[in-house]
């Protein structure tokens, strides 16, 4: 790999984006109405790593670049554990909207809806179950399994909060 294909984090461009929904913005002014374009984007490396960004512009492919340099920034780790599930259930919420993230056994696939599927699938997690609870709107709804996803933490993590070992913490 070429140095110059690495990010200004020095990261590798292996995120993938997902353009979740796009809005039309009308801001009505004296001389008429104003029309812009408002962008949800997700993106995620499929390892652990991903983040929601919202881009506003006049033009779509604009508006999708921003929100992608949006999301870029708001990065977060996703922990997975060996069913390539999360490591305990969670409850995520943002404005009116919840989303119950639970743990699955190897097999089951995603069950999600369509903003938290786009959310989970980015992260890498393969074996989920969800339930979208309150607002179905779409922004909320990515914000809220973004919140649900940063309450995560793995055994080892909870371990070492309580000073105890891995072994006492899981039995």
């Amino acid at each position: 790999m070429r140095k110059d294909e690495l990010h200004a984090n020095g990261e590798a461009p292996e995120f993938e984006e997902k353009v979740v929904t796009i809005k039309r913005v009308t801001k009505v002014v004296k001389g008429g109405r104003n029309f812009r374009f408002s962008a949800l984007v997700v993106v995620g490396n499929g390892k652990g790593r991903v983040g929601v960004g919202l881009g506003k512009a006049i033009e779509i492919p604009e508006a999708i670049r921003k929100g992608k340099e949006d999301a870029m920034k708001r990065l977060i780790n996703v922990p997975v554990d060996a069913a390539n599930s999360i490591p305990h259930d969670v409850l995520g919420g943002y404005g009116g909207a919840s989303v119950l993230l639970k743990r699955a056994p190897e097999g089951t696939g995603v069950i999600a809806g369509g903003p938290a599927r786009n959310v989970l699938e980015l992260a890498g997690v393969k074996n989920i179950r969800t339930k979208s609870l309150g607002s179905n709107n779409k922004q909320n709804v990515v914000l809220a399994t973004i919140e649900g996803l940063k309450q995560l933490k793995t055994p080892e993590e909870v371990a070492r909060l309580r000073g105890k070992s891995v072994e006492e913490v899981t039995a």
